[in-house]
């Protein structure tokens, strides 16, 4: 059989800040003034093992805060593990935050060379990839002007332009594909099968399922800095479905076995309970909130096809936005509305119960009512805003009773995404004549 060669080894890596209430008890435990610790430990990564061999395109996937672009930090350099070993075999290109490793006031090709140079390469060995690099970004003049002139999507075509075209063995890559449009996406992608192809080592964080899902040749799945699994892209990509709904079991495998001997699975999956807890509950610090309050919403809470709370849904299923709204006076025919707006602010979809015919008659103080809104999920892979509205009219002048705001986060997991806002779920043939 033949071996493999490792690009990457990572053995129990762990990543822990310290989180303080106060800045001046970070100063305090400094200094040593004090005989008991001031800070709460926060796990990053806790104990993560990985092995990326040569040749591999490799993905991880996982909910926000997972650990996903702290690992890429750590195996970069940027960052420093708290214990574990990390092994780097081959010359790196990464394309992390945006902006890393660029100076805003120098311009684009100033900054070409700043990079190439940071990632070890000389000035002769740039000026031959220059003219490729500058075809691949695609900013015309701009590459003339400073950085931070740049908008956020010229600013990552010519980062991953910098980062895909001066020949790397790794290319590491964490989100930076979703600041640019659809054709640029494409293009990168389009060189991600050349570097498969050249038997370059590529690894990216991407919560573009249906990406991972066709690029790569395995992912890993991680959830609250623990490693839940790797394996083949659906296998990974069904599990992190799962997690995202409150669903997700361990496989009686040696591994999980493993994982959870010291109990490290169990706290994950205990903090993803406690996550959908906070969601049902629906809160929101920046939720805008006004209105006459003569009738209330005082719950609000998303649930999937079975009937449990969560905040992710799968993009195809049916899923219920539910609202309880207390009278405090007598109205003649409040109107109950439901809105999703995606994160720039635009008013995707939305409906109320006056458009619905569904509810047209008066209530009477004291009366407390559960509105549920039930529908199949069309938009595409993305998070997206709900905003939910008590208003009516009386004597033909509009009111608004209670309105919230952005009061719910969704988030549409998807493997497959179409153009625009709505997947229209198309059925598609192709046959010969």
């Amino acid at each position: 059989m033949e071996q493999r060669e490792l690009a990457i080894h990572v053995e129990h890596l762990t990543k822990v800040y310290k989180l303080y209430r106060r800045n001046r008890d970070r100063l305090v435990e400094s200094l040593g003034l004090t005989r008991h610790p001031k800070s709460t430990p926060h796990y990053a990564l806790r104990d993560v093992n990985l092995d990326i061999y040569k040749g591999e395109t490799v993905g991880i996937i996982g909910t926000n805060g997972s650990g996903k672009s702290t690992i890429l930090k750590i195996i970069t350099g940027v960052l420093h593990e708290t214990s574990g070993v990390v092994q780097v075999n081959g010359r790196i290109s990464a394309l992390l935050e945006l902006g890393a490793g660029f100076n805003m006031e120098y311009n684009g090709i100033e900054n070409v060379y700043l990079n190439g140079t940071m990632i070890g390469f000389s000035e002769k060995e740039i000026d031959a990839k220059l003219q490729d690099i500058l075809d691949f970004a695609d900013i015309g003049d701009y590459v003339y002007q400073p950085v931070k002139t740049y908008s956020s999507g010229m600013f990552v075509r010519l980062a991953f332009a910098v980062a895909i075209n001066i020949d790397p063995e790794i290319l590491i890559v964490d989100e930076a594909l979703s600041v640019g449009d659809v054709f640029f996406q494409a293009k990168c992608y389009r060189k991600f099968e050349e570097f498969k192809k050249k038997g370059k080592t590529i690894l990216f964080v991407s919560h573009d399922l249906s990406a991972i899902s066709k690029y790569c040749d395995r992912a890993v799945l991680l959830n609250q800095g623990v490693k839940l699994g790797e394996g083949t892209p659906k296998e990974m990509i069904d599990a992190y479905k799962q997690v995202l709904v409150g669903q997700y079991e361990m496989p009686d495998s040696r591994q999980a076995a493993d994982l959870a001997s010291d109990g490290q699975v169990q706290q994950a999956l205990d903090r993803q309970k406690q996550l959908q807890a906070a969601a049902r509950a629906g809160i929101n610090p920046d939720t805008l909130e006004y209105g006459t309050k003569q009738a209330e919403i005082t719950d609000y809470f998303i649930t999937d096809k079975n009937g449990v709370p969560t905040t992710a849904i799968l993009k195809g299923d049916n899923f219920t936005m539910h609202m309880r709204v207390k009278v405090h006076r007598d109205l003649p025919a409040p109107i109950f509305a439901l809105s999703i707006k995606n994160i720039k602010g635009v008013e995707i979809t939305g409906t109320n119960t006056m458009f619905e015919k569904a509810f047209l008659e008066s209530v009477k103080a004291g009366q407390e009512l559960e509105i549920t809104f039930s529908q199949k999920m069309r938009l595409q892979g993305g998070d997206y805003l709900i905003s939910l509205g008590v208003t009516g009219y009386e004597k033909d002048e509009f009111t608004v009773y209670h309105r919230l705001y952005d009061v719910l986060n969704i988030t549409v997991v998807s493997d497959k995404d179409t153009v625009g806002f709505f997947d229209m779920d198309s059925k598609v043939e192709v046959k010969e004549l």
